[in-house]
């Protein structure tokens, strides 16, 4: 009777997820209430569920089948100061700050995971949580637009697992995920440092003579203003996880855990909007053919990092426990982001990326209270991929930090428990100063040559909750 229950929970939470699946950053930071707690440490603990997340080989030390579903709610706190963006021209882009709210005041990513015993040896778990994340909206007037207005990524990952448990030492664990992956990307068109850059040359001439040739004003030119192009894009990309753990003794366990790169199409749409540039339509319509730029179909391929984690927890005594983690992370799959837009003749749009690999390092330690009341700690370096100024983008504008985690897990009764985590990451300061190689008229290439210079500082707080349930 118990299997009946797994479809109306796979059901339940993808409708969750796709309600609610946005944070801040490209990797969401927290995929369990309970691993917050500890700041990610706990991959060797295997204390619920939400193993089928860090190591699935740790289901095996699960009894019965069990529920896990939390959601955490992310407040994130950013700002940015400009220091002299500029135009392909040289000239100042002439934009201001970005909206006050371009990181939303807050945002809510659900996580569930399921698992449920089949033999002594066999264990069955499900996990769908968010992977990866990001949603800003800086506005169509800030000195940064020439490079990003707006960026949403969302995606969902449904992973079923499987474990087996070799005998009292040995436990190995694999699970296949299906990774769903939805983005849109918006940027001002620099028209005015296009007309600026053609005035006098004999192209301005000729702009100018088709105007009035279609019954348009060339006096509508001095008061041109930006245009403004959005791409989207979805897929589907599949791969796989393993884990490993080793039981020492009683108290003490050793963990390996591999999550796969993953790779994706993502395809969509690309519209153009010159319907603003100036007042008069017949100049709209001119410039906009002579730009080179049509609606059209967009595509952006991407390989997801793979990680490769290795943990370790030890029972010290009755009340306290201690675990470290350290997960390495191949972000140098992510080298260029290339939009392409099939059936034009429009060159690429080329984001440049060149992520480096990284390293989290975590720490973490538990105090049991009571019998009812378990409290958790952590704390976590996490390395930015962002190699340089040079090389970050206002798409991501990252850079490494700090994770303090606390938390907690009250027993309301033999089958329930509740857990409780907060976390605060501080970033350092991330400076930018990114040179897009386009030239925007040039026909080769989809870009508008700016520089976006400046800083930002930001730090962000989790605050999780997860219900647990055993039956």
């Amino acid at each position: 009777m118990k299997y009946k229950y797994l479809p109306l929970l796979v059901t339940a939470a993808l409708g969750l997820i796709a309600a609610e699946a946005n944070a801040a950053g490209y990797r969401f930071g927290s995929q369990s209430v309970a691993g917050q707690g500890n700041a990610d440490a706990n991959g060797a603990e295997a204390d619920d569920a939400s193993t089928v997340f860090y190591n699935p080989a740790g289901l095996t030390r699960l009894k019965g089948s069990q529920i896990s579903a939390g959601a955490t709610l992310v407040l994130p706190e950013s700002s940015y100061t400009d220091a002299g963006s500029k135009r392909f021209t040289g000239t100042p882009t002439g934009g201001g700050a970005p909206k006050e709210d371009y990181v939303p005041h807050d945002v809510t990513a659900p996580s569930v995971y399921f698992s449920t015993p089949l033999t002594d040896k066999l264990t069955f778990g499900m996990g769908l949580f968010v992977p990866y994340g990001t949603h800003l909206n800086y506005g169509n007037n800030w000195a940064g637009r020439y490079a990003l207005s707006d960026i949403k990524l969302e995606s969902v990952d449904l992973n079923p697992s499987i474990a087996y448990k070799l005998d009292e030492h040995h436990s190995f664990g694999f699970g296949i995920s299906a990774e769903y992956m939805k983005a849109s990307l918006g940027q001002a068109v620099d028209v005015p440092g296009s007309v600026m850059a053609l005035n006098g040359t004999p192209q301005s001439a000729a702009l100018i003579k088709q105007i009035v040739a279609l019954g348009g004003n060339p006096a509508a030119l001095a008061t041109v203003r930006d245009g403004h192009g959005e791409n989207n894009g979805h897929d589907w990309g599949y791969g796989f996880n393993l884990g490993y753990m080793y039981q020492l003794d009683q108290n003490t366990r050793f963990g390996l855990a591999y999550r796969s790169a993953i790779s994706h199409k993502l395809e969509g749409d690309t519209v153009w909007d010159f319907s603003q540039v100036t007042a008069d339509p017949v100049v709209n319509k001119v410039l906009a053919a002579a730009s080179h730029k049509v609606n059209s179909g967009a595509r952006v391929q991407l390989k997801t990092p793979e990680t490769l984690s290795a943990n370790v927890y030890h029972q010290i005594n009755d009340q306290w426990a201690a675990m470290a983690d350290v997960t390495w992370t191949r972000n140098s799959r992510l080298q260029n982001l290339n939009i392409e837009f099939p059936g034009t003749t429009e060159g690429d749009e080329v984001i440049r990326q060149q992520w480096k690999n990284t390293t989290r390092v975590s720490l973490g330690g538990n105090y049991r209270f009571d019998d009812k009341l378990l409290f958790r700690a952590g704390l976590a370096f996490d390395q930015s991929p962002v190699r340089s100024a040079e090389l970050t983008h206002p798409a991501l504008p990252d850079s490494d930090r700090v994770w303090y985690s606390i938390g907690a897990n009250y027993k309301i009764n033999a089958s329930s428990s509740v857990d409780v985590a907060y976390s605060y990451v501080d970033f350092k300061d991330a400076n930018i100063n990114y040179t897009n190689l386009c030239n925007p008229l040039a026909t080769t290439c989809t870009g508008n040559g700016e520089t976006t210079t400046g800083s930002y500082k930001t730090h962000i707080q989790f605050l999780g909750v997860a219900y647990n349930y055993a039956f």
